[in-house]
């Protein structure tokens, strides 16, 4: 957080707006994340990244054969996802033209990289054949691969292939918004200061969404455990995104036909804006509280391990209320500039359908997370936790009353 910081204040005091200028913000938040999870944390020593340090190294012969299969289905894999890129035609126009440049100029190095990468962590790894192995041996025709391997590995290269590209091309737009407007604008009034506190809250949550994308590998503990295997899961995370987004302008899910935001409606009430603009800032602040606490294992659709900190204390989707609570006091659907009742009724239940698919993406997302024996306790330790909260007698004997209870597998 401090490096995004201090980047945003030596951008805005030399007038750094441009898309590059954003990716700079992006790093500035992830190096320090990366030093302080390697030197304080020293996450490469935990069990759950399958790598054993104290091993003797597994001989380069013995490994050699199969860092060359993974190779192949590492580089196949990201051949298939440039193809992908290259069919979706919105990938080449708005903001995501960025995104496929920079993505675009990062290829010769990420396939150099990738190389001595694969053949140090092959020899150090508890099981190298892993699903890049699996998508290989199959293109190789080596034998049938294990199924559940291949699988996973083009279900996790699916969400971060699709993932990545959004998350970059969101971040200069993010970045702009606050680093453009002047000291004098920004505290112009109460509005002018809360949307640029907004602004800035969705920047932590954008800078530090993207570095999780990005630094999904195993010496970080931050490896994907398994991706959802559900369409049903898939397919409501998916339309809450373009170019699949329902709630686009003009789309089947757009409420905000004869709609004015909040300012409008309360123009004139100083009290009234000062109070609902610090309420907007708060709940944007929880939902960027929730992406800073998965640090770098933020990604959706995945299971990345278990949290027990930040607001996920409180709540299993933080992120998910903050957000839907936030569309109905910044929209106030339920108000027409028409003054039809038509519009204030059609607006405000397109709303709460949307609020009904966050619901569905919930629930498939826990359906999936329930495969994880670490969820399956946690699930216990959050139903005892409201059972104690509702009736204060009956903790005494309860197992999971402790200060790390209830978690929250890392999965948004």
């Amino acid at each position: 957080m401090a490096g995004l910081v201090l980047w945003v204040i030596f951008a805005r005091s030399q007038g750094l707006q441009g898309a590059y200028a954003a990716i700079a913000a992006v790093m500035a938040c992830g190096v320090p994340m990366i030093g302080w999870s390697l030197l304080v944390d020293r996450v490469h020593r935990r069990a759950s990244t399958g790598i054993d340090w104290d091993r003797t190294l597994r001989p380069f012969a013995e490994s050699l054969d199969i860092s060359l299969v993974k190779l192949t289905g590492l580089w196949a894999t990201w051949a298939l996802i440039a193809m992908l890129y290259c069919i979706g035609r919105w990938y080449w126009s708005g903001q995501y033209l960025f995104a496929m440049e920079l993505m675009g100029a990062a290829i010769p190095a990420v396939l150099v990289l990738s190389v001595p990468y694969i053949l140090w962590i092959d020899r150090r790894l508890d099981e190298p054949c892993d699903g890049a192995y699996a998508f290989g041996q199959f293109l190789l025709n080596l034998g049938p691969p294990d199924p559940e391997k291949l699988h996973e590995h083009l279900r996790s290269w699916g969400v971060k292939g699709f993932f990545t590209a959004f998350m970059i091309s969101i971040v200069p737009g993010n970045f702009a918004d606050v680093v453009r407007p002047a000291v004098s604008e920004i505290l112009t009034n109460p509005v002018t200061l809360s949307r640029w506190l907004i602004s800035a809250m969705f920047l932590v949550d954008v800078a530090f969404a993207t570095v999780g994308y990005l630094m999904t590998m195993r010496p970080f503990d931050a490896h994907i455990r398994s991706a959802n295997p559900y369409a049903a899961g898939w397919m409501a995370a998916l339309i809450c995104y373009p170019p699949f987004l329902l709630m686009s302008n003009g789309g089947p899910l757009d409420y905000h036909p004869a709609t004015q935001d909040w300012a409008w409606w309360m123009d004139g009430h100083p009290v009234l804006l000062t109070v609902t603009g610090a309420i907007l800032v708060l709940l944007t602040g929880i939902y960027a509280w929730a992406t800073v606490a998965f640090g770098m294992r933020f990604s959706n659709l995945t299971n990345r391990g278990v949290l027990t900190h930040g607001p996920y204390r409180w709540s299993k989707h933080p992120a998910y209320l903050s957000k839907n609570a936030f569309w109905w006091l910044a929209t106030l659907p339920f108000l027409a500039t028409s003054g039809s009742y038509t519009d204030m009724i059609r607006n405000s239940v397109i709303l709460a359908m949307i609020n009904g698919v966050y619901y569905w993406r919930a629930r498939t997302e826990e359906r999936h997370l329930m495969a994880d024996p670490a969820y399956r306790a946690y699930a216990v330790g959050w139903t005892a936790t409201r059972r104690c909260r509702s009736s204060p007698a009956g903790c005494a004997a309860n197992p999971f009353r402790s200060a790390d209870q209830p978690g929250r597998i890392s999965l948004q």
